[in-house]
């Protein structure tokens, strides 16, 4: 016997050790060597991390796909692994030797750090694999990998190496994102722009050859920053060449106040007119536009700071070329290794002593900090490792625009379009421990020898020195057959590479590239399809796309589903300072993984961002719930699997329509998975479940399986009943995968015995057993007593009150299907009775069922004319509610203000007031 209630908890555990016995997940399976393969690679999660609410959407979608795909009888490989994560994982452990008041990593040095960062990954590194193991994600957990593994190590020195020979990568000086407390370069996406309220400083730059006097602007240009401090590595002053103003002054000098140092002002399309004072400062080693207008007329870029973001200026011979000796230099020069801050302060005070910052404004603006450090990043001219993404780009570039991949919604094209015809060179360098460290060697005399090995790399280095007449070859091979030597020849580069370098790699290196000792690279390379998230299409999508295409000539996925953001339920983004953060584990411990996942799947709207609510949570649990209640009736009426049993020979109209549903349903969430419409998928499931079968044809059942007579009528509908929730729980498994297992186990125990667990259940394909005359019938009879209940409802009927119903004008047809259904009709419907007529009775609602005229006689139940006033009252509100929402939204300075949630909100209080008029405008027409 069924138990009474599902229990979740009870359950997952066990589902999965039943899963993992049976090795369901695993690729390869001796019965599918020759299925056709289909393959998706993980986003490799953060080994710090755990479990959010974006991994939980991102793996329920992927997890959909690789289980609907399984069940169509294909090879499946969906790749697991995590990703090192080199900032949070140096963080994670450096806070953790902390706290335990141990060593810091400088103190313990760089082998012995590493070593703890191994022991931390061995016993912490694994909690967000066993967390997604609880969603139920069906990876082959056999080939989990690690953007650290031998393997994968072993691909990205072999990658490196051959893009530093095909000059590819190189080193150059550049300006990156400095994170000053963590003391490294970091990507864009490590970046968080955050709204500050600052200031906007204006500073008189007196012209060169004019005597200065602020009240005569014809001896001075001013400026305006939001970074004082940052005036100290000015080289230049730009003005648009077309400034009406100030186009004048191009070609002439301004003398750089406190320094002394002569700065050009230069024609610049940078320069807009109408912002600001019209002239911009340039300080092309502390800002990457003033870098690009550097670049375009070669200014020299002066850093005026060091790693740590303080003031570097004794002994910088950048900074005091030019520099005019003087009181003001020397108390400039005072403020070295002073902090940024506290010098922007002092610099302001100096201005204004000198009267030349005529004006300070406040002045809200971005400001880059770093996502793990918080701190304000710093725009910073360093050495650093690059790779030639322009270069790289193109064949990716190529590949969508010819349509070997494609991107799903297609308009994320644009976006990775627009990324790369804009690429800019891609640094790969950061200044950490823990990552893969960067192959290259440097020598005393300047040599630079990138290898996949220290023994290449001392190999390189002799024959470079024997070249170079450093050694002569007697020296150099007595050197080589030294390895104690090797240590004083050659320096390793202490930095490592950036973690979307490794990542880059990811579709073709698990897959056992470059060792091609794996089967599975020629098998599931290209990838079939890649679910990620639309905010990095470029640093990990495009990257993917370049790296794939470079080393294995092909693509490496065919389609790309890009999926939106999961929101808070007022459609705020998910942060700890809102304090709306959704934790997916305790959904899951109050609501079950399935309802969960359901729920995401069923918001999951292409291009449209999910609103997540824990009501919705709860209302796809009460869906659980439906079904095993449903299965529990069925149980309790005996309804048992029957030998043979064939949907095709079925003679109850009853039974052929539910079969025909079924075959409609199938096709319909075949086609949306296909389509990678998940929310259609789900959608059609749903009432098909809920509506069809759990509401209608239980319903409709029951006087044949309650009933006192045996007979075919009741065996053949115990059998269908039997089989539809077995097809119902094919048709739910990719969706909600624990309940429907566990209810296929329940259900083998009856009948004949089961091939194989659900997991690998072939995918339910009835086309061709659409029944049009049985859909004819049963879907009249359905929509009839829908729309009865409808028109109750909106006119405020009785609940228990019993109505006559009227069909007018009917034909034969109609009169027989009504005839058929009379008692089911009366009883589900509460009709007191059918009749049939040329005309509608007065003061009657009537309906169009079908092309067939419908009427309820209201009089005596209803107050026709208390409705028709309550209804245009209703009417009149929401009228009222549509424009006091659209008076804020045809407000450009609301719409530009307004938290993007709220306008969102009465976008939507808009639309729900929309809706309700035409309803009540419905029930009004049917009282005229």
């Amino acid at each position: 016997m069924m138990e009474k209630t599902f229990d979740p908890a009870a359950v997952e555990s066990r589902i999965a050790k039943l899963w993992d016995d049976a090795q369901a997940f695993r690729a390869g399976r001796p019965e599918r060597v020759d299925a056709p393969p289909y393959s998706i690679v993980i986003p490799p999660p953060n080994v710090t991390g755990s479990l959010h609410m974006g991994h939980a959407f991102n793996n329920t979608l992927q997890d959909i796909l690789a289980r609907f795909e399984r069940m169509r009888g294909k090879d499946v490989l969906w790749q697991p692994g995590t990703d090192h994560a080199g900032i949070a994982t140096q963080m994670v452990v450096e806070r953790q030797l902390a706290e335990r008041q141990q060593p810091g990593r400088r103190e313990m040095g760089r082998e012995a750090f590493l070593a703890r960062v191994w022991e931390w990954k061995a016993e912490s590194g694994g909690t967000i694999v066993n967390q997604l193991k609880r969603i139920g994600a069906s990876c082959d957990w056999s080939r989990e990998r690690f953007t650290m593994d031998e393997g994968l190590s072993k691909a990205v020195l072999k990658v490196f190496v051959e893009l530093h020979r095909q000059g590819l990568i190189y080193k150059d000086k550049r300006l990156v994102n400095w994170d000053p407390q963590l003391l490294t370069a970091i990507s864009d996406i490590e970046v968080q722009q955050i709204e500050v309220k600052g200031h906007l400083w204006y500073f008189n730059y007196p012209l060169q050859g004019e005597i200065y006097d602020p009240e005569n602007a014809d001896t001075f240009i001013t400026v305006a920053t939001t970074r004082p401090e940052t005036m100290l590595g000015d080289v230049a002053v730009a003005v648009h060449p077309e400034n009406e103003r100030l186009k004048h002054l191009i070609g002439r000098n301004a003398v750089l106040p406190l320094v002394g140092r002569i700065i050009p002002i230069v024609g610049d399309d940078y320069a807009d007119p109408e912002k600001g004072t019209g002239a911009v400062k340039i300080t092309p080693a502390h800002d990457f536009n003033d870098f690009e207008v550097g670049r375009r007329h070669n200014l020299l870029p002066i850093n005026i700071l060091d790693q740590e973001a303080k003031l570097l200026l004794q002994g910088n011979a950048d900074f005091l070329e030019g520099a005019a000796a003087g009181a003001d230099l020397d108390a400039v020069l005072a403020m070295d290794g002073a902090e940024r801050f506290a010098a922007r302060k002092q610099i302001v005070a100096m201005m204004e002593a000198r009267n030349l910052c005529p004006k300070i404004e406040p002045n809200v603006h971005t400001v880059p900090h770093g996502d793990r450090s918080g701190v304000v990043i710093e725009p910073w001219l360093t050495d650093q490792w690059y790779v030639d993404a322009k270069t790289l780009a193109q064949p990716a570039l190529a590949a969508v625009r010819d349509g070997r991949t494609r991107f799903v919604p297609k308009n994320y094209e644009k976006t990775y379009f627009d990324w790369l015809e804009n690429i800019q060179p891609w640094c790969i360098s950061r200044q950490l421990w823990w990552g893969h460290q960067i192959p290259a060697w440097y020598s005393a005399w300047g040599g630079v020898y990138v290898e996949e090995s220290e023994e290449e790399a001392v190999a390189a280095a002799l024959a470079d020195a024997v070249t170079r007449e450093v050694y002569d070859d007697v020296e150099a091979g007595r050197i080589a057959q030294d390895p104690d030597q090797w240590k004083l020849l050659l320096t390793r580069d202490e930095d490592v590479l950036d973690t979307w370098f490794s990542s880059a790699l990811w579709p073709f290196s698990t897959l056992g590239w470059p060792e091609d000792k794996d089967p599975a690279l020629k098998r599931f390379y290209p990838t079939s399809v890649l679910v990620t998230g639309f905010d990095i299409i470029f640093f990990w999508v495009a990257r993917m796309m370049m790296m794939g295409l470079h080393f294995m000539g092909e693509i490496p996925f065919h389609d790309i589903y890009m999926h939106a953001l999961v929101r808070d339920e007022k459609g705020a983004k998910m942060s700890k300072s809102k304090g709306n953060v959704i934790d997916p584990l305790n959904l899951i411990d109050t609501y079950g993984a399935d309802a969960l996942r359901f729920t995401l799947a069923a918001m999951a709207v292409q291009g449209r961002d999910i609103k997540l609510s824990t009501q919705r949570v709860e209302g796809y649990r009460n869906f659980a719930t439906k079904l095993w209640n449903a299965s529990r009736f069925a149980e309790m009426n005996g309804c048992v699997r029957t030998a043979g049993f064939d949907p095709a020979d079925v003679k109850e109209t009853l039974n052929k329509w539910i079969v025909g549903e079924l075959a409609q349903a199938s096709a319909e969430v075949t086609a949306a998975i296909e389509a990678y419409k998940f929310n259609e998928a789900a959608a059609a499931a749903y009432r098909f479940v809920w509506n069809i079968f759990c509401d209608w044809y239980v319903e409709l059942s029951k006087p044949v399986l309650q009933g006192d007579e045996d007979g075919p009528a009741k065996a053949e509908t115990r059998a269908t009943t039997a089989f539809l929730i077995d097809e119902i729980a094919k048709l739910l498994h990719p969706f909600m995968p624990f309940i429907t297992e566990e209810l296929w186990a329940i259900k083998g125990e009856d009948g004949p015995q089961r091939e194989s667990i659900l997991a690998l259940a072939p995918w339910p394909d009835f086309s061709g057993l659409e029944n049009p005359a049985a859909e004819a019938e049963l879907g009249f009879v359905v929509d009839l007593i829908s729309e009865i209940r409808s028109v109750r409802s909106e006119m405020n009927v009785p609940a228990g009150a019993q109505m006559p119903l009227v069909l007018v004008g009917v034909d034969a047809d109609v009169r027989r299907r009504a005839g058929l259904w009379d008692a089911t009709i009366k009883r589900l419907a509460r009709a007191s009775d059918i009749s049939f007529a040329d005309v509608a009775p007065p003061e009657s609602a009537q309906m169009i069922v079908r092309g067939t005229v419908a009427a309820l006689p209201l009089a005596g139940v209803v107050d026709i004319a208390a409705e028709k006033t309550r209804l245009m009252k209703e009417i009149a509100k929401e009228e009222g509610e549509v424009r006091k929402v659209d008076a804020k939204l045809n407000n450009a300075d609301f719409v530009r203000r307004a938290p993007e949630e709220v306008v969102e909100e009465n976008r939507e209080r808009r639309e729900d007031a929309l809706s309700r008029i035409g309803k009540l405008t419905a029930a009004l027409e049917r009282l005229q």
